[in-house]
């Protein structure tokens, strides 16, 4: 579909996500809204957005999160090159995420994550 012919982006979910008051009501806002798949998709996705930030390369990405190098790509692209003009980049720095202490891969980690795409 062209963009031409895209339904117009209704700004309604964004403002609304901006009243929610606090984190726990935020994630129960998500899980009312999305699929478990899809949540875990859009945490992983942002676990590799903060990684990314911090310098880590895409094999030390994978076995922290799972995410396919194909993801991690997608992730590094949308934010470098045509994403939204920089704006994950600026919140995971905002946010103090990108000093964060990474953590060293436990073996319990390893096992438990799950390829989500």
């Amino acid at each position: 579909m062209a963009k031409a012919e895209r339904r117009e982006r209704s700004l309604a979910l964004y403002e609304t996500i901006t009243k929610l008051k606090d984190p726990e009501e935020c994630c129960r806002f998500f899980e009312d809204l999305c699929t478990p798949v899809e949540l875990r998709s859009m945490e992983q996705r942002f676990d590799v957005a903060v990684y990314l930030q911090q310098g880590l390369v895409y094999l030390d990405i994978l076995e922290r999160t799972g995410a396919s190098s194909a993801t991690i790509s997608r992730v590094r692209r949308a934010m470098l090159d045509n994403g939204a003009g920089g704006i994950m980049r600026d919140v995971i720095c905002r946010t103090g995420l990108d000093k964060r202490e990474i953590p060293p891969i436990s073996q319990e980690t390893q096992e438990s994550k799950v390829e989500v795409e």
